[in-house]
């Protein structure tokens, strides 16, 4: 079954390749509304607008829809030439993403694809809740979302409050988007104008839901809930309780009022699955805002179908029966005093609320704030706003919408695969200082969704924008099989001399990251041959430049599992550094090591800019405890034994030398255990603590058996906050044979600890003013080391932190962005030359 569903997806991106390089069908528009789910919401109003519009009879609408939506479209155009629906996913679904002329959606296309004609996306509603970079692990939620809205034409807003807060804030278009925002109001609210006739006829469709011609209704609608849109969870037996409630107390009351439920799309399936819901469910193909339309009285909770309600002058109760969690877990963006009704805590409140809402109406108290509320969201909801959208989008009238503003100099910052290393810290550490010196930053990195990740993108500056890259790429197996080719075979300007190899790269750039330019990019990871080439293609003519963080010639032989994994790709990524603009090492030493020892880049202009540091969050994270950082992350129902090496640690009468690094073959534990046997041999009360977890532990742990000092050594393991172990070190041992600027180095300064360290090339520039122990790379030049330190030779590392951090930003602005920003920022360039 994996095997048939792999070929089946080989078999539709061959499809898609295949069509994306037919010609475009400027006569065909494709609808979708939340994933194929019906054929509803603003989609649904801007199609039977463009169906019944004289002028737009050339026009062939296909509507996207899932196997069990489509029935209800095809019964009624059945015969139309001018309306074709396709499954979702299926064959003619690519083919008609590929070629149609014109996209509407309210919610996303899929990761695969890439916009060649135009595209309006019509969001599914203002938002009341958070949403976008404001919910918790936004970016990770949102990945699909920022990409649709990047490759969008337009973007349809109910109101200048959903352009400032969803777009601009929620999603951080400001100073990336291209698209033009036209704040025309919502096409699926014209539906609230309907005339009395259309009322009957709506009101009869909703026998199904129980109602009878001469009743009022209340309709119950309730958001989805959980962490994410794509697995909401099922609270369909909550809903039913609730709307038997308010239907108990309407009936006890003498009303004749019908409660309906009117679920969210995301969870519509649950409720169609539970029985307490049977004759109480709005049918799936009835628009939501025709039932609107008829409602005497709405009960939601943080739903945008509270705004569009706002034009009907009637009551809206807010249920708030979860005490409050919802907004404090997921967050609001107005408090829930601001909202334009009566908010109630439990059934029996809420209950009574609609029985006297049913008969009075608004209550009094909420008129004010409710008029007000509808002044600053649906004053551009009056009947025709669909006629405004088609004059835009089919009819070539100036949108006179709002644009994204252009910030003064902006960067795109590859940081790699999110994992737990000293690059990804020195990126995330350097965020917040290229904020504060004026530039825009977009983080860019794989979507991943591992739980070290999304602790790493905790620490992502919320002043920053996150794009995640998800899919893979498009294009015919043809055209990636010669780009694999060419990557195998060490051609690196194959992608760029190459036309289909060059349109594949630019394809991707556009898929990922839509219409965005940049004044620099910079591919801070400098590790994969990928993301280095994708970043040639960026568009315009922004600075391109690649970091170096270590000995690249040494790394490329290093041994990953016992074999050297990296040497194919690095060495593709070496042969790339001609293409860039700069090549920037952590350190002078290192920049001008890597210029000496890699063969063929004289002509390569290489940088140099150190390392952030990210003080606070050193001494933050250093104030826990021990235990509570090794506790950190882990599964709290899972058994966790207390270390017995931990109570010694806590004593401050034993002197602990402490390493904290990845147990990989560079940073050379084996001479480290090896030097403190020889150390601990003369002093048997000293200790040792490795901080870090890799393929080698259980050689390093079987070292230190056959050198007897297991009962003297201890491992820790991979923690996720290393500071508390750094901050009670008496003194911090580095054995590297190479690095870049080691980070740990930086952190071990501002914790004011002793340093001990090996003399490679980065080490020695690593800190200002000399202020390390640096030795011989070998057992005998650490042991000595530690020896020094026991003498009192080595004292306390100091770092003179807005110093440092001012001076390795200047540097970071120098490498990486153009001069014409250093140039206004009163800066001039730097470089070293191999």
């Amino acid at each position: 079954m994996r095997i048939s569903a792999r070929i089946l997806r080989a078999v539709r991106s061959e499809w898609y390749a295949f069509w994306r390089r037919r010609p475009v069908r400027s006569d065909v528009v494709v609808f979708e509304s939340f994933g194929g789910s019906g054929a509803t919401c603003n989609p649904e109003a801007i199609f039977r607008a463009v169906h019944r519009a004289d002028d737009l009879h050339a026009l062939t609408s296909v509507w996207a829809l899932r196997r069990s939506a489509a029935a209800v479209v095809r019964a009624e155009f059945r015969g139309d030439p001018r309306v074709r629906v396709v499954t979702v996913g299926g064959f003619a679904y690519w083919r008609h993403l590929a070629t149609a002329g014109t996209l509407v959606n309210n919610s996303t296309f899929p990761p695969a694809f890439d916009r060649r004609p135009t595209y309006l996306n019509i969001w599914h509603g203002t938002p009341l809740k958070r949403m976008g970079y404001d919910e918790p692990d936004g970016a990770q939620a949102s990945a699909n979302v920022v990409r649709n809205f990047l490759q969008s034409t337009w973007l349809l807003s109910q109101n200048r409050y959903m352009t400032d807060v969803m777009y601009r804030g929620a999603y951080r278009l400001e100073g990336l988007g291209r698209a033009e925002v036209l704040e025309l109001g919502y096409p699926r609210d014209d539906r609230l104008f309907t005339a009395m006739p259309e009322r009957v006829v709506i009101t009869n469709r909703l026998r199904g839901a129980g109602v009878r011609g001469d009743e009022q209704i209340v309709v119950y609608a309730p958001t989805w809930r959980g962490e994410r849109f794509a697995s909401p969870e099922d609270h369909s037996t909550e809903i039913a309780a609730t709307a038997m409630a308010i239907q108990d107390a309407l009936i006890t009351s003498g009303s004749s009022a019908r409660v309906v439920v009117q679920p969210h799309q995301a969870v519509r399936a649950f409720a169609e699955a539970n029985p307490a819901l049977d004759g109480r469910l709005v049918p799936a193909d009835i628009p939501v805002n025709s039932v609107l339309a008829v409602t005497t009285v709405l009960v939601t909770d943080w739903s945008s179908i509270a705004v569009d309600f706002l034009l009907t002058r009637r009551p809206v109760v807010f249920a708030a029966l979860d005490g409050g969690a919802y907004e404090r877990e997921r967050g609001a963006y107005l408090p829930a005093t601001a909202l334009p009704g009566r908010q109630c805590a439990d059934d029996a409140a809420l209950a009574a609320e609609v029985v006297r809402a049913v008969r009075y109406g608004v209550h009094p108290a909420d008129v004010a704030r409710y008029e007000r509320m509808a002044s600053d969201l649906v004053s551009s909801d009056d009947g025709v706003a669909s006629e405004r959208v088609l004059d835009v989008v089919f009819r070539g009238a100036p949108g006179r919408g709002v644009t994204f503003g252009r910030p003064r100099s902006s960067v795109l910052l590859h940081v790699g695969g999110m994992r737990r290393n000293g690059i990804t810290s020195a990126a995330l550490d350097l965020l917040p200082a290229s904020v504060e010196a004026g530039i825009d930053v977009t983080v860019l990195s794989p979507r991943s969704g591992s739980a070290g990740a999304r602790a790493l993108r905790a620490r992502v500056d919320p002043r920053v924008r996150y794009v995640q890259r998800i899919g893979g790429m498009n294009g015919s197996k043809t055209a990636l099989l010669r780009q694999r080719r060419a990557d195998r075979s060490g051609t690196v300007r194959a992608h760029r001399d190459n036309p289909s190899l060059a349109a594949l790269w630019t394809d991707e750039w556009h898929r990922v990251l839509g219409d965005a330019c940049f004044d620099a990019v910079v591919d801070f990871s400098g590790y994969s041959p990928f993301w280095a080439t994708l970043l040639l293609h960026a568009p315009g003519h922004p600075v391109r430049s690649i970091w170096i963080h270590n000995d690249m010639a040494a790394e490329t032989e290093r041994l990953v599992g016992g074999r050297p994994a990296m040497r194919r790709s690095l060495r593709t990524v070496i042969g790339l550094y001609g293409q860039f603009d700069r090549v920037v090492a952590g350190s002078p030493a290192l920049s001008e090591h890597n210029a000496r020892s890699l063969p063929g880049l004289t002509h390569v202009r290489f940088r140099a800019a150190r390392n952030v540091v990210d003080d606070a969050r050193v001494l933050r994270g250093a104030a826990a405890r021990p235990e509570d950082a090794l506790r950190e992350g882990r599964d709290p129902s899972s058994p966790w034994s207390r270390p017995p090496w931990l109570d010694e640690f806590d004593q401050t009468s034993t002197c602990w030398f402490v390493s904290a690094g990845r147990l990989s073959p560079e940073k050379n534990h084996a001479r480290l255990l090896d030097a403190f046997a020889a150390v601990s041999a003369d002093d048997p009360s000293i200790r040792l603590l490795v901080v870090g977890d890799g393929w080698l532990r259980t050689d390093l742990e079987r070292r230190a058996a056959v050198l007897r000092i297991s009962d003297r050594v201890a491992f820790a393991g991979a923690v996720r906050n290393p500071f508390p172990f750094l901050a009670r070190a008496d003194c911090v041992v580095v054995s590297s044979d190479h690095e870049g600027q080691p980070m740990v180095i930086l952190e071990a300064a501002v914790l004011g600890r002793p340093i001990v360290s090996t003399r490679f090339d980065s080490a020695v520039d690593a800190l200002p003013d000399e202020g390390l122990h640096l030795v011989d790379r070998s057992t005998e030049g650490v042991a000595n080391g530690m020896r020094a330190f026991l003498a009192g030779a080595v004292p306390p590392a100091r770092l003179d932190v807005p110093a440092y951090t001012a001076a390795a930003t200047a540097e970071f602005l120098h490498a990486a962005m153009p001069d014409e920003f250093l140039e206004a920022s009163g800066s001039a360039p730097t470089s070293i030359d191999p």
